[in-house]
């Protein structure tokens, strides 16, 4: 599978996966932890890549970020 870069990132949510993130104040590691429990396998250093753009979001993942963060698809992209 060929992944694309937007604008120079793998997605568009990972700026406010960070925000949401850290409004809830979980670690990295917490939010990875959450996301372990919704059967998104997941590490730390990949929620860190997420954030900073460098990795690929799965719908799957989104809608688990979603949940977990208490945010809608349409706030995680932007819309």
């Amino acid at each position: 599978m060929k992944i694309y870069d937007f604008n120079g990132s793998k997605n568009i949510c990972g700026s406010r996966v960070r925000e949401a993130r850290r409004k809830l104040k979980l670690s990295q590691e917490n939010l990875a932890a959450k996301l372990q429990i919704e059967g998104v396998v997941i590490e730390r250093d990949s929620v860190s890549r997420i954030e900073i753009g460098t990795r690929f979001v799965a719908d799957y993942e989104l809608l688990a970020l979603c949940k977990i963060l208490n945010v809608s698809p349409e706030y995680l992209l932007g819309m």
